[in-house]
């Protein structure tokens, strides 16, 4: 198995090559509705994922399949769940699919197995929830707690809120919603304030996120909800837990309730299915739910292993993306999901993909001479349409998409209204945008014509539903993977982030000169 750069590929010759395939022409007509039924996938948990609206054909799938093999990307995908150094920059390893199940070989570091030692926190966490849930833990009064809030930002954010909003409505009609959930991210003071201001403090569970016991925003909303404890005549202590790192200022520490642990081979962004999102997910939701998120997650790393592209949901996702990037030369990708509850999720995979493979420079520290993370945005369908669409239609950038949609809504409750319901009128959209990117509209009116050939893909399935919602998250964090493997990245740290960090720092002491005192005057810093 080799680390090699993506331009020293046979393959990157033969994509080069390869006849482009015009979306427009392959989705009229009949031929259209064969490729929608032949180019589909299936992913675990009912979902598929369908690519008929790529501008691909076998050709062009023939050569991506011997870029798969020739990047050898499902050995690289078994050395990263079965322990090997993936993350070069940091020296670590790369094992949040561990999180939701065995896929290999056990992986033991300094004597810890460590997937057992991730079952070990889900089942603490389990158990917090569970007496949480029955009375046995209670606030000061002996009342029991109503909400949980979770303190972090980045990874300690994105993702858990983005998988509670997400099934926050499923809950409520399943009667499964144990607690409402809140968030606190943003260092700036509206934010923390704005939702102390909404919530029962005395009868909120504050779960503080933060790997190193040191992050400068978290710790500083931790001070501004302590502050707020003490305000409310409660005992900060019996309303704080901690997820952290054995190593760090908060494990253990008698100023919380109790503490749940990661470590270093779990990255933020990745940390959704580890105590980050175990905890405040199943307080919300109960650790039943929380599991069925797991092991949806599971089923999707286990597609992941096959070395067939047609047979692997998530690896022809990202090597069509990267066809798209480095041969069509399109630089953004739109995540457009069609259900409301997934409002956040084009958010975190903001987070995911751009912080994983917005790099310049290989595994190795040396530059690349190619492009490589695509910019992700996205809203939920149909508000996005009433948006940016227009640009997406006729602009002069073509922008890859990738839809969402289900056949059903989460609560089982819809009206027919002008002889369809909600979510029939909210899937014919779905069905309708496709077609319009991909075949566009002719028109003597300059105004109105629609060039179309702008591809998409979607994932479809039954319902938004703790399995699935688990499956698609897993879908995309394996896309993520396989598209660094494929530049040659190390897809597991972020020194982009660091920079601003040591900046703020040195602004906050004062040492500053040039450009940077005057901003810091500018913004009333000093």
């Amino acid at each position: 198995m080799e680390w090699k750069n993506f331009d020293e590929l046979k393959a990157y010759e033969a994509l080069k090559a390869v006849k482009p395939v015009s979306v427009k022409e392959v989705m009229a007509g009949e031929n259209g509705a064969k490729r929608v039924k032949e180019y589909s996938v299936p992913m675990s948990s009912g979902l598929v994922y369908n690519y008929a609206a790529k501008a691909v054909d076998e050709d062009i799938l023939a050569v991506l399949q011997n870029l798969a093999d020739e990047q050898s990307l499902t050995e690289k995908y078994k050395a990263l769940y079965e322990g090997e150094i993936i993350n070069t920059g940091e020296k670590r390893l790369v094992l949040h699919q561990l999180c939701r199940g065995q896929l290999g070989a056990d992986v033991v570091v300094n004597g810890v197995n460590e997937r057992e030692f991730y079952v070990e926190q889900q089942k603490r966490c389990a158990e917090f929830a569970k007496k949480v849930h029955n009375g046995e833990i209670v606030n000061e009064k002996g009342e029991t707690y109503t909400t949980a809030c979770q303190i972090g930002i980045g990874g300690s954010d994105l993702g858990p809120r983005a998988l509670y909003l997400s099934l926050e409505g499923w809950a409520k009609y399943n009667n499964t919603l144990k607690m409402d959930a809140k968030f606190i991210s943003n260092v700036d003071p509206d934010d923390a304030l704005n939702v102390l201001s909404q919530i029962d403090i005395s009868r909120t569970i504050f779960v503080l996120v933060s790997k190193s016991g040191t992050t400068l925003e978290t710790l500083t909303n931790e001070t501004f909800v302590k502050n707020a404890i003490e305000k409310a005549g409660c005992d900060a202590s019996k309303h704080m837990v901690a997820v952290t790192s054995q190593t760090s200022p908060l494990a253990g520490n008698p100023d919380y309730m109790d503490s749940f642990y990661m470590d270093d081979y779990i990255g933020g962004r990745f940390s959704s299915c580890s105590a980050v999102g175990g905890c405040i997910l199943s307080l919300a939701f109960g650790p039943e739910v929380f599991a069925e998120i797991l092991n949806g997650a599971h089923a999707a790393d286990e597609l992941a292993k096959n070395t067939n592209i047609k047979e692997n949901p998530a690896m022809i996702d990202a090597l069509i993306g990267v066809y798209e990037r480095n041969f069509l030369g399109y630089s953004a990708t739109a995540v457009l999901p069609y259900s409301q509850a997934l409002s956040r999720f084009p958010a975190h995979l903001q987070q995911a993909d751009m912080e994983s493979n917005g790099k310049s420079v290989n595994r190795f520290g040396q530059p690349v001479s190619y492009v490589t993370g695509p910019i992700i945005f996205g809203e939920p369908g149909t508000n996005g349409q009433h948006s940016f669409y227009q640009l997406l239609h006729q602009g002069t950038d073509i922008i890859p998409i990738q839809f969402m949609g289900f056949k059903n809504n989460q609560m089982a409750n819809d009206l027919v209204i002008q002889n369809s319901t909600s979510q029939q009128k909210l899937n014919a959209n779905v069905a309708a945008q496709i077609m319009a990117f991909a075949c566009g509209k002719d028109d003597d009116n300059a105004n109105k014509y629609f060039a179309g050939g702008r591809p998409s893909s979607i994932i479809a399935g039954d319902q938004l539903t703790p399995a699935s919602l688990g499956a698609i998250l897993a879908h995309y964090e394996n896309k993520i993977m396989f598209q660094g493997f494929i530049w040659n990245l190390n897809s597991f740290d972020q020194e982009g982030v660091q920079l601003g960090k040591v900046l703020a720092k040195k602004v906050l002491a004062k040492d500053t000169d040039g450009a940077l005192t005057a901003y810091s005057e500018l913004l009333g810093i000093f």
